[in-house]
Parts: C-alpha cells; sequence; structure tokens
C-alpha cells in the first residue's frame, strides 16, 4: 500500500492573511470552504495541489482573533512542501519582495531548505528536491507535495515506533533529530526533552494525518492503534478517519485517500462555494452568516484596520449601503448576533464588535460586581475607548450614521445605553433587547431625534430594570418605543418581528 502524509492541519487567527499566504504568496489552491466537522460555527478552508491530492494538503481551522498558543513537545512543529530545486533562488527573492520572514538556504539531510513564517508565525519550509505532484500547480517554481512535517516529541522512541504503524521506518539522524521515511515522504522526529509543553490555540499545528489505502484498513487501524486508545472512524465526507496520539500525546489521523474533495464540487471549480456539515443543515444559513469572510487574491475586500476593539464584517451579496453595529450579549462574540441582524435586515452590512472585559473567560462589554451592580470606572474606560473605535471605524469604513442601525442584546444593550448617555449623538437608531440602566449617575443630555426600541421577556427576571432606562431615556428626548415579548432573557422570533415592526415605522435609514 501507498504510505505517506495526506494532510496536516493548523489553526489561524486571521483568515484573510492566511489567505493571501497559501494562495497568494505560496500559490496552492484553495479546494475546499467548509464549516468544522466538530464545530461548524469555525471556518475549516482546504489548500493543495490543484485537485487536493493527499500528500498535498495543509488545512487550517479558523479561530478569528482566538488566542494564540504556544510551540511545544507533544505537538507537530514544522511543515515543508517541495519545490523544484532550481527555484529556490526565485523563492528567495520573492520572499524578500514580500517582507515574508525568510532565512537560508540551509541543508537539512542533504537537502537545500529556505525557512519561511506565515502570518501565524508558523514554520513552512521549502525544500529543494525532486517530487512531482499528481495534480500540478501552475508556474514552473510551485510547490508539488509535502516534503515532510517535524514533531517535537520527549518519548523519541515511543514516537518512533508508533509511526511505524503508519508505514515510517527510519532512515537517517542529525543531532537530536532522527528522519523517517515512508513510500512518498518524511516525518523528522526531533527530541525535545525539556522543552515546555506546547499549548493549543493559533499559530500552532492541530495535527498530522496520514495516509490509509481505504475504509477497511482504518478500521483495521483501530485494533493495531488499541492500546493508544484510538477514537471510533469519523465521516469526514471527502475521506473517513480515526484519530489516535502517540505516546508524547502527539494528535496523529488516519485517513483514506477517497472519496476526496471532487464528491461535492467538478474540478474546475473546486473551493468555490462554503459547505455546511450536513449536520447542521438546518443551521446553514446563519452559518455562512457567521463564518468569518475573506477574499481571494485579486478580490475586491474590507481591509480591516488594526482598531481598539476585534470587529468583523459581514457583507451580504447584494448591499444597500446600510449597517447593523452588533453588540453582543455577556458570553457572547462579535457573529453572535449576525443570524439575527440579517434576517432583520438582509441587504445590510454586518458590523460585529466584541467587547474586552472578560468574566471567567467570556466577552463582556465592562466588569460588574454582581448581576445588577457594575463597575462603574470600567464602564466610562471602556466608552471612552469605544468613542475612539466608532471614530476611526466611522471614517476607515465610510460608515454613515444616519444609515447605521446599533443593535444590542443584555450586556451590550446596556452598555449601548451607557456610551449614548456619556457619548450622546454617536447612535440615531438603536435597539436594545433585554437592557437595564448602569450608570448609577446618568447625566441629563440632548437625546432629540434619536429612535429606540427596547424589547423586554415577560419571563425574564431582570425585566423590571428596563423601565428606569426607559424613563431615563424619554426624559432626555428620546424617541422610545417599549415592547414586551414573551420570552425569558434570551432571543427569540417574537424580538425579530417587533424590531422589523418598529424599523418599518420609523425613518429609513
Amino acid at each position: 500500500m501507498r504510505t505517506g502524509i495526506h494532510h496536516v492541519t493548523l489553526i489561524t487567527r486571521k483568515v484573510q492573511a492566511n489567505v493571501d499566504f497559501y494562495v497568494g504568496f505560496l500559490g496552492l489552491r484553495l479546494v475546499k470552504r467548509t464549516g468544522g466537522f466538530e464545530d461548524s460555527e469555525q471556518l475549516h478552508l482546504f489548500y493543495g495541489d490543484a485537485l487536493g491530492s493527499p500528500g498535498s494538503i495543509v488545512t487550517f481551522l479558523v479561530w478569528e482573533d482566538g488566542a494564540p498558543g504556544r510551540v511545544g513537545r507533544g505537538q507537530v512543529s514544522e511543515l515543508a512542501f517541495a519545490v523544484p530545486p532550481q527555484s529556490l533562488g526565485e523563492w528567495l527573492t520573492r520572499a524578500i519582495t514580500a517582507q515574508v520572514a525568510v532565512s537560508g538556504p540551509t541543508r537539512e539531510f542533504g537537502e537545500p531548505v529556505l525557512r519561511l513564517k506565515d502570518p501565524d508565525g508558523v514554520i513552512v519550509k521549502l525544500v529543494g528536491v525532486e517530487m512531482p505532484a499528481q495534480a500540478p500547480l501552475g508556474g514552473p517554481g510551485a510547490p508539488t507535495r509535502l516534503r515532510a512535517v517535524t514533531l517535537l516529541t520527549d518519548e523519541t522512541q515511543g514516537t518512533v515506533d508508533f509511526l511505524a504503524h503508519y508505514g515510517y521506518r527510519p532512515a537517517a539522524s542529525e543531532g537530536n533529530v532522527r528522519r523517517l521515511l515512508s513510500d512518498t515522504d518524511a516525518v523528522d522526529v526531533r527530541d525535545a526533552s525539556g522543552f515546555y509543553e506546547g499549548i493549543p490555540g493559533t499559530g500552532v499545528f492541530d495535527h498530522v494525518a496520514f495516509r490509509a489505502p481505504d475504509f477497511e484498513a482504518v478500521q483495521a487501524m483501530q485494533d493495531v492503534l488499541a492500546r493508544w486508545s484510538p477514537t471510533n472512524v469519523h465521516d469526514r465526507k471527502y475521506f473517513r478517519s480515526l484519530y489516535a496520539r502517540d505516546p508524547a500525546g502527539i494528535l496523529t489521523e488516519y485517513a483514506t485517500d477517497a472519496p476526496g474533495f471532487t464528491v461535492d464540487e467538478d474540478a474546475a471549480h473546486l473551493g468555490d462555494r462554503l459547505f455546511v456539515p450536513e449536520a447542521d443543515a438546518a443551521r446553514a444559513e446563519d452559518l455562512r452568516v457567521m463564518l468569518p469572510q475573506f477574499s481571494l487574491p485579486g478580490e475586491e475586500r474590507i481591509v480591516i484596520r488594526d482598531l481598539p476593539f476585534v470587529h468583523r464584517f459581514f457583507v451580504p451579496e447584494d448591499p444597500d449601503g446600510s449597517t447593523v453595529l452588533l453588540l453582543h450579549g455577556s458570553g457572547g462574540h462579535e457573529a453572535d448576533l449576525m443570524p439575527f441582524a440579517h434576517r432583520f435586515s438582509p441587504r445590510a452590512t454586518l458590523l460585529g464588535v466584541r467587547g474586552r472585559s472578560t468574566e471567567e473567560g467570556h466577552a463582556r462589554w465592562f466588569r460588574r460586581r454582581s448581576a445588577t451592580v457594575f463597575d462603574q470606572a470600567d464602564i466610562r474606560a471602556e466608552a471612552e475607548a469605544f468613542d475612539a473605535f466608532w471614530r476611526q471605524a466611522s471614517a476607515s469604513y465610510g460608515l454613515a450614521h444616519d444609515r447605521t442601525t446599533v443593535l444590542g442584546l443584555s450586556n451590550g444593550a446596556n452598555f449601548a445605553g451607557a456610551f449614548m448617555a456619556l457619548y450622546p449623538g454617536s447612535f440615531r437608531r438603536v435597539i436594545l433587547i433585554r437592557p437595564m440602566l448602569v450608570l448609577e449617575d446618568p447625566p441629563e443630555v440632548d437625546m432629540q431625534g434619536i429612535d429606540i426600541l427596547t424589547l423586554t421577556g415577560s419571563d425574564d427576571p431582570f425585566a423590571s430594570h428596563a423601565a428606569v432606562l426607559n424613563d431615563w431615556l424619554r426624559r432626555n428626548g428620546a424617541n422610545v418605543e417599549a415592547a414586551e415579548v414573551a420570552a425569558g432573557h434570551a432571543l427569540v422570533t417574537a424580538d425579530l418581528e417587533q424590531a422589523r415592526a418598529w424599523a418599518a415605522s420609523v425613518s429609513t435609514p
């Protein structure tokens, strides 16, 4: 049977920079874009040769603006692509011109190597070695396939013995690195005894997958790897596989070559569409709104600015020039409200923003002392930062305040209310869902001409607090419509219906 690497999977924190590097700079083809099979709210991108052939594939789970991990023992640490030997000089020039971090060339196991860093800091090596592509990419110097991966282990012999089950055999050693060969490629096992342990996160590898000839081989491998507690066999649509950790804790996968990426797209259109796992088909449209958007090289794009708050856009196919600014609730994130907002205004561009305060690891907009007592200094500090964000975002992205609706839920609604008090005139159309007044001494400000909808839940334990906010808004001149829906604290369909009706009744943004 043919052995070797099937694919490697990593985690990135910036999808656009990732696409620009792997498609725009390296010249790989984006052959598939899907929602994650384990978490459909996580974008999963697959790059490879012209057909995404096993042995050419590198995949990325997108944790947009997620926390960085740490490379260490128990992980894959480096990835190497084969390129034509005569192309290394051109690659070095290209890297310098594109301001890609590069060093070398050096020699590893007798082969010339350039070491690059991708936008997440992952080491990507280009190795000058003749390894013909199964489905060649365009260009004389294009990567042909995966040459090798490097594993960091403190159980060197155990890792070597484990990899023998995938068809790898010892071949050579350089210093503390042992090279293993399959029929097609290499694995470099580096003794990392004394290194710190790796931590999952962005900028690190998730796993390396090895080739299985067929489904029967995957089933048989469950017995072979029984002492390492392999998982059940998973159907990943494009291959079937199981996972197991080696003695050092390195996550490996054993995956079939078939059926491949042409199972749901023809070869000419690989990577054109976003697919959602069948188990989440009922949520497909919501997921397409929530998953981060990106542009291929040469396509029109929004250039995301480095602003005080993490933020994300969703741009519909036929935008009408309006914007909905989204402020999530406690424990949410910048994409949480996008499905609701897209239903509310299908042609609006959505701008989701992430609160900077945290509570037990969950995002909020400001700290709280209890369920109804809030850190007043933190509210003001975060409002000041948000004012800077909103001013810069409005100027950088060309956002018209008179065509923007603000939509906040729970903690996000509370923050919006406080922000309007501290920075009056910033918002003109506002929907506050499950809000309360969180400022202990709100100022008297001019809110003439501001249209506001507040939505409380009949079974929400905090519903009574909304009345104080409504009174303050009206006292300061805002046009307030207060409505109650049959709900608790969470969003319900009735909120959407009320929001649509209110939007139709006020002036068109």
